[in-house]
């Protein structure tokens, strides 16, 4: 953010997501269903009196921070005013809501700061975890503290692998031998598990936004990794669409050849 040094800049944003987390973790059980009030979207996908009061906190808290950044969040309003800033604060202020709504742990605060189209930083919370996940452009990434890499799978030959149930089956009957990892509620923490080295490969369904994956995507770079849509080039932020296609994450070596894998299973090629 333009009033900070770069130095602070994740610490600051991780600040502001384990406070949001807090909020969060205050109707949350784990194992049963929220205290919070849930009501539905148009579109059917729930949101709850905890979305709601992260995404308050976060605007006003960001607000202070970076005057100049605009901002762009699940549960706010889009607005044309954003395309005009360099600088753009992404937030989910939960990621995985319907895993929040039944007590499953698998949820996460994700925060971005995008400059000029890129991320700069960002940070995926997931308290009920436990697990922090931060990083800064040109600083590396950070679980919990301590820097992670993705895999140093050199071939996908085995490779772990999250991808939709659409593609499980054509996956694992593969020549590659992949094995299929468990498909985490939220996106961010499927993207970030990639980051970390637990998977090698996540592919994930079209009809994705920037929220569910500016904070990872920054998080996946600093780590070793990518992550691109499946018919497009590098990602892209600030644009006047918000939806994604098809998206594949994976070590930078072998992003281009699982790109290829992820474009033969859609078509039944694989």
């Amino acid at each position: 953010m333009t009033q900070s040094t770069n130095a602070d800049l994740a610490a600051e944003l991780e600040a502001l997501a384990r406070e949001a987390g807090e909020i969060a973790m205050g109707w949350f059980r784990a194992g049963e269903r929220t205290s919070a009030q849930v009501s539905h979207k148009a579109g059917g996908s729930p949101v709850t009196e905890a979305d709601l009061a992260v995404d308050r906190f976060l605007r006003e808290k960001i607000a202070r921070l970076n005057p100049s950044a605009a901002w762009l969040s699940e549960e706010t309003a889009d607005t044309p005013e954003r395309l005009e800033k360099s600088e753009l604060a992404i937030v989910d202020p939960i990621d995985g809501t319907t895993a929040y709504v039944r007590g499953d742990a698998r949820w996460a605060v994700s925060l971005a700061l995008v400059v000029e189209g890129r991320p700069v930083a960002g940070v995926v919370h997931a308290p009920a975890l436990g697990r922090t996940f931060t990083a800064q452009k040109g600083a590396g990434a950070f679980l919990n503290g301590v820097a992670i890499r993705v895999s140093a799978r050199a071939t996908l030959e085995g490779a772990r692998v999250v991808a939709p149930t659409m593609l499980a089956g054509a996956l694992e009957r593969s020549r590659y031998g992949f094995a299929l990892a468990p498909r985490a509620p939220s996106l961010a923490l499927r993207l970030v598990d990639v980051a970390r080295g637990e998977n090698d490969i996540t592919i994930a369904n079209p009809n994705s936004r920037d929220w569910d994956i500016a904070a990872a995507d920054m998080i996946l770079s600093e780590a070793g990794g990518a992550l691109l849509e499946i018919g497009d080039g590098p990602l892209r932020y600030n644009r006047q669409s918000l939806r994604r296609e098809t998206l594949v994450a994976a070590p930078a070596a072998l992003i281009q050849e699982s790109l290829d894998v992820a474009r033969a299973a859609l078509k039944g090629r694989l």
